[in-house]
């Protein structure tokens, strides 16, 4: 192939991907073997978050999506957190036993409106259960959204931390992906 023509081929497989995609490298923990596609409908990846999303609009939770599930998952679990956080990592979202059929929580997600009944949320750092939106006090910050497959169901009730969950899913990891998006409070 001459390489006027895999430039355009490049040029093309950016377009279709383009703009609410993003695959990333190996960053499951140790044994994972798969990396996850995860996508969003409100934001790109390292662009910026809507002020809807965040506790200065509406602080409802965007759309999130995903792709490339390995095989043997059972569940999935979602982590969104701000590394930039004045005092450290601000954790803003936990969500846990997602069943292997749920691929995507729509814009607004609420456990009221079930997808699954089975769907658990965890506290975030805010004390509340849910999504809690991008919230800095000053300058710009990241906002991780990560999913996580798992080779079980977890046997947990509601109201986990980040931290508890991710002790959960320890040695149960098969895939992650994650979705970056940045926010600065006007």
């Amino acid at each position: 192939m001459t390489r006027s023509l895999c430039s355009k081929a490049l040029w093309l497989i950016l377009f279709i991907t383009w703009p609410f995609s993003i695959t990333i490298g190996q960053t499951g923990s140790p044994g994972t073997r798969n990396t996850m596609i995860i996508s969003s409908k409100s934001f790109q990846h390292e662009g910026l978050i809507p002020v809807r999303y965040t506790c200065i609009g509406f602080n409802i939770s965007p759309d999130i999506s995903w792709s490339g599930i390995p095989r043997g998952t059972r569940s999935f679990a979602l982590i969104c957190n701000d590394p930039d956080a004045p005092s450290g990592t601000w954790i803003h979202w936990v969500l846990f036993n997602i069943p292997v059929s749920v691929n995507r929580l729509p814009e607004n997600f609420q456990l009221g409106r079930v997808i699954s009944e089975s769907i658990k949320t965890g506290k975030n750092d805010s004390g509340l259960l849910g999504y809690y939106g991008p919230c800095p006090p000053s300058g710009i910050h990241r906002y991780y959204f990560r999913v996580y497959a798992l080779d079980v169901i977890l046997k947990a009730d509601e109201g986990l931390s980040a931290a508890e969950l991710e002790k959960l899913m320890e040695g149960h990891i098969l895939g992650k992906g994650e979705l970056m998006g940045k926010y600065q409070r006007r």
